[in-house]
């Protein structure tokens, strides 16, 4: 999770975490929703302000995106040449259309869009008042609790693979290519998965000690403000403004 930066709180970080996790819901709502790529381009433009907004350090943002991108390519390098349409250029005996041109940057443009606004409104937001703003929303407190438990087991599983990692490094061991460093890594795998459930059976003992009983106690948000109900309206009628692009 992104932390707000700098000493005054960001216009994003002071709202309610209810009105941060509907305004995210709604934006992948409308961006999915929009059609044509200027409308998309404009929903891309309306999460780039609310990284603005959250004031997010923008190498950690623009890091994230590329990591997306990247992970993307092969769709949107194969849509060009698979999708028919009008030919655009041939490369190695493959065409390309237009149409598949345009799809490539509508997907690219949708899920960039939907990545920003997402880090922008929940990556910034603590855990577990993310976890207590979809309670409060209706979510089923099981399932809020089940991803309480998920965000924080990963942390676990993260300190305990360093703490195998820093005692293989201890006892000199160098990654290389050969059986014994595959067979190095298959035991590390293994001891992490052991260890990780050993500490996890401690953890779940001393939290049952401390009276804990299948659910966390769900905090009380108070109610939205003026803020909230601001926000909401700008970034409702953005959001509008996005879909009058697409039916022009």
């Amino acid at each position: 999770m992104l932390a707000p930066q700098g000493p005054a709180r960001s216009l994003v970080a002071r709202l309610d975490p209810r009105t941060r996790v509907l305004a995210a819901a709604l934006f992948a709502v409308v961006a999915v929703a929009a059609q044509g790529i200027m409308a998309q381009l404009a929903a891309l433009g309306v999460a780039a302000g609310l990284c603005l907004l959250a004031r997010l350090p923008m190498r950690t943002v623009l890091r994230r995106l590329l990591a997306l991108e990247v992970f993307m390519a092969l769709v949107l390098v194969t849509l060009p040449f698979t999708v028919p349409g009008q030919t655009l250029f041939t490369l190695g005996g493959l065409t390309a259309s237009a149409e598949g041109m345009e799809r490539a940057l509508s997907v690219a443009a949708i899920a960039s869009a939907v990545m920003l606004a997402v880090q922008a409104l929940l990556a910034s937001m603590e855990t577990v008042a993310l976890g207590h703003a979809l309670a409060r929303l209706g979510v089923p407190a099981r399932l809020a609790t089940l991803m309480l438990f998920t965000l924080r087991y990963v942390e676990v599983l993260h300190q305990e693979y360093g703490r195998l990692r820093l005692a293989m490094r201890a006892r000199a061991f160098r990654p290389r290519t050969g059986w014994h460093t595959w067979r190095a890594y298959g035991w590390l795998v293994g001891m992490l998965l052991v260890n990780s459930v050993e500490r996890s059976e401690r953890i779940h003992a001393a939290m049952r000690l401390r009276g804990f009983r299948g659910h966390y106690p769900i905090l009380d948000l108070g109610r939205a403000g003026g803020l909230d109900w601001g926000f909401g309206a700008v970034h409702t009628a953005s959001l509008a403004l996005v879909l009058a692009v697409g039916m022009m």
